[in-house]
């Protein structure tokens, strides 16, 4: 499929987008690396980091490419201002505890599981590749956070009111995920 130059702009931009919220998210996640709950969930948290930036990784190549202008994976990781970053607020939110870790996780893995499955049957055989390589992580990382959120509202009266506590404070993050704009709109055309 040959873009044109206004749907090509909007798929670099699109998948900056993409690119950005897995590389800030991967970032957040890999805070816990060391200082994990227990030991084996230590361990999961680094995996998953290492699987939100390996999916930045592909989306932020995929706008290079798309983009034509000679910039790599690295180029737009790590030479640009924070200001050109276009991630979601969700994922900046900081680590206060281990429940609003989860929280943020299972909200953004909620979204990206459906999305991902959309894109996967993108005419713009690139980003469907993209989206599948990443739907197998997010998939995972899905089962994942929502066993832990499960199990901290089922615990003691103080993992549930933590975890009540993140959702509350994440969901105010949420609304800018379901907007569709000038960028996206072509996209999804």
């Amino acid at each position: 499929m040959t873009l044109s130059p206004e749907l090509k702009d909007s798929v670099v931009e699109y998948c900056l987008r993409l690119g950005d919220d897995n590389l800030i998210l991967g970032n957040r996640l890999s805070q816990w690396c060391g200082h994990g709950p227990e030991l084996e969930e230590d361990i999961a948290l680094t995996n998953i980091a290492l699987d939100c930036i390996g999916v930045a990784q592909l989306f932020l190549q995929l706008a290079g490419d798309t983009e034509g202008k000679g910039r790599s994976a690295d180029d737009l990781a790590y030479w640009r201002d924070d200001v050109d970053f276009k991630n979601c607020l969700l994922v900046e939110q900081p680590n206060v505890d281990f429940g609003v870790t989860l929280a943020r996780q299972f909200l953004f893995d909620a979204l990206m599981v459906p999305l991902y499955e959309k894109l996967c049957a993108s005419e713009f055989s690139p980003l469907a590749e993209v989206a599948a390589k990443a739907l197998k992580e997010a998939k995972y990382h899905l089962r994942h956070s929502m066993q832990w959120v499960i199990r901290l509202g089922d615990g003691t009266d103080e993992s549930k009111r933590r975890i009540q506590a993140a959702f509350e404070s994440l969901w105010t993050f949420t609304d800018e995920l379901f907007l569709v704009d000038e960028v996206e709109s072509p996209v999804v055309a």
